[in-house]
Order: structure tokens, then sequence, then C-alpha cells
């Protein structure tokens, strides 16, 4: 991930203009849990020094990251989001979803793109359906990044770029790919246009918690 992330913050925002604090989310959850910044990176495989960023609104984190970080705390992604209900169903209008943009609100800089959470109050779910937004990046992030689970897109508007390991190929509207989220992986948009598209990422809760066994501590987010 470009080092400019770490110098400016980062716009968060949802569909109606509140803001969606995740970063103190992220730290109130891990000190409910009475867990501290260094036990939480062991436990996360980031940095401290990037949980701390993260928690204080310096870096926005990218999904994968997300993912890990509800990994290493015990709980749902939507926590981040919203305090989870009890309802074994999540219905979320369209002016309800929950939105994180990674634009760096002193600066104006725009990474590339941005999420809306479409089932963030869904309790014990396996599955996390976002929209994405891509649009071009005025930070170029050539970083391809992997996590547990797998990954569903489907392309609602514009063309999207993506690369999986060795393999790049273009998708159209209407186009979707399915691939092992273990698999490192980038999406963009191309062409300077702007792309929306579905993402649903299979977590399995089931997975293992945590780092890799023997892995150092990252400051990159992407990891």
């Amino acid at each position: 991930m470009n080092d400019e992330l770490n110098d400016n913050n980062d716009l968060e925002v949802t569909g109606d203009g509140d803001e969606v604090a995740v970063g103190e989310k992220i730290k109130r959850l891990r000190e409910k849990k009475g867990m501290s910044l260094q036990e939480f990176a062991r436990t996360s495989g980031f940095s401290s020094a990037l949980l701390s960023q993260i928690e204080n609104h310096m870096v926005s984190p990218p999904l994968g990251t997300l993912i890990k970080l509800s990994r290493a705390l015990d709980v749902e992604i939507g926590s981040f989001f919203e305090d989870i209900r009890e309802a074994p169903y999540s219905l979320v209008r369209h002016n309800e979803r929950k939105m994180i943009s990674r634009v760096a609100s002193k600066m104006g800089k725009k990474y590339g793109y941005s999420y809306e959470s479409l089932a963030f109050d869904k309790k014990d779910r396996n599955m996390e359906p976002f929209i994405v937004t891509l649009e071009p990046a005025t930070i170029k992030d050539s970083h391809a990044y992997a996590h547990e689970g797998e990954e569903f897109i489907f392309v609602l508007e514009g063309k999207m770029e993506v690369q999986l390991g060795d393999h790049t190929d273009v998708l159209e509207p209407g186009d979707s790919i399915y691939f092992d989220s273990s698999i490192p992986h980038l999406v963009r948009c191309v062409e300077g246009g702007v792309a929306r598209i579905v993402a649903v990422i299979y977590t399995g809760r089931s997975a293992a918690k945590g780092p890799a066994k023997g892995s150092a501590p990252s400051d990159d987010p992407d990891a």
C-alpha cells in the first residue's frame, strides 16, 4: 500500500452522509475484550503501529483487512458498521447502507474505491455482501492482497479489471467471477471510468482466526 495512506485522514460516510466511525468501533471492541494493542497485533498479524492508525482514523482499511480484524476480535464484521441484532435476517433499505470511502479528507486524494455493507446487522452469517464503487485513483495501488474465504463479483455498471495471481481480465456489465480469496487479487476500474459491482465474500466462521503460525506482524493493511 502506498505510504501516503498513512499521512492523511480518510473520510468515512454512510449513504445518507453520517460518519461511520469504524476505527472507534474497532478500538471500543478491542478494549471491551480487555485486549492490548500489542496483543491485537499478535492476533491479527498487523503491526501495532498500523492498528493504531486504523483506530485513530489515519487509515481506512480495505475489506480484506476488516475481515482479518473481525476474526482477531472474534466478532461479526458487521459490528464495525452497526450493533448486531438478534434477528435471523437483515433487511437493508437503499438509504440505510453503511459506506466506507477510501478518500483522504484533508488532501482530496482518492484510493480508487468505496464500499457499502448490505447485511451489517445479520447475526452469525458466513457471507458478507457489499456494493463496491471503483473509480479512478489519484493514489495508484497495484498491490494484490489475499485473505481467507471465497469471493463472488458481479459487475453492475462500467468495466472492471481483475487480477488473480498471474491472470488478468476485464469484466463488463453482466459479467461475474468467483474465486478463492486466498489467491492474491486486485480489482479496479479501467479506461478512466467508474464501475459499480456487487461483491459477496464468504468468510467461513469455522476458519482459523489470526495470522499464520510463524508469520510476522505486517504494516500493510492489504496483507
